[in-house]
């Protein structure tokens, strides 16, 4: 009888917590922002779009660069950091790594979080483009007036390739 309401259990709990679907609306729509931030962001330091979809109490923690608190802040690190380096640095996300999970109230949509793993390749003036590392990141995404913000994120795990 244990090992039925064990078995029981563990069906409900995976379909409570389990991820969507990545044809879902709402994988598309994190993958978006995911787009977005990295893509355009962090790829070709156009950093326009995180006006929009960075919340303005956004907070990022890095295993190796600390804390940013605020999108002001964050903003700030991209332009004077990776984007004034000599290098060129790219993120890539690594496919069949990106996890999406639903945050609900109450049955109500308010959020998601994202998972994945990223390598990130480095360009060096007069070198070939190679991989110069891995890393897993999380962002907490938050559903504001209809709009996906990006509240908190984790860059962690950093290691050579």
């Amino acid at each position: 009888m244990k090992a039925f309401f064990l078995c029981c259990f563990c069906l409900i709990s995976t379909q409570l917590f389990a991820q969507v679907a990545d044809t879902s609306a709402l994988y598309k729509a994190i993958k978006t922002g995911d787009s977005l931030i990295f893509d355009i962001g962090f790829n070709t330091c156009n950093l326009a779009p995180y006006n929009d979809i960075v919340a303005d109490d956004f907070r990022f923690f890095h295993d190796k660069g600390g804390i940013t608190s605020g999108k002001a802040a964050f903003i700030e690190s991209m332009q004077t950091g990776i984007c004034k380096q000599e290098y060129k640095m790219e993120r890539l996300l690594i496919p069949g790594s990106l996890q999406v999970f639903p945050l609900e109230k109450n049955g109500v949509l308010y959020g998601a979080i994202e998972n994945g793993d990223h390598a990130f390749y480095m360009t060096e003036k007069g070198k070939e483009r190679h991989q110069a590392g891995v890393a897993r990141f999380t962002i907490v995404w938050l559903l504001v007036d209809g709009k996906w913000k990006a509240s908190e994120a984790l860059s962690y795990d950093h290691r050579a390739k």
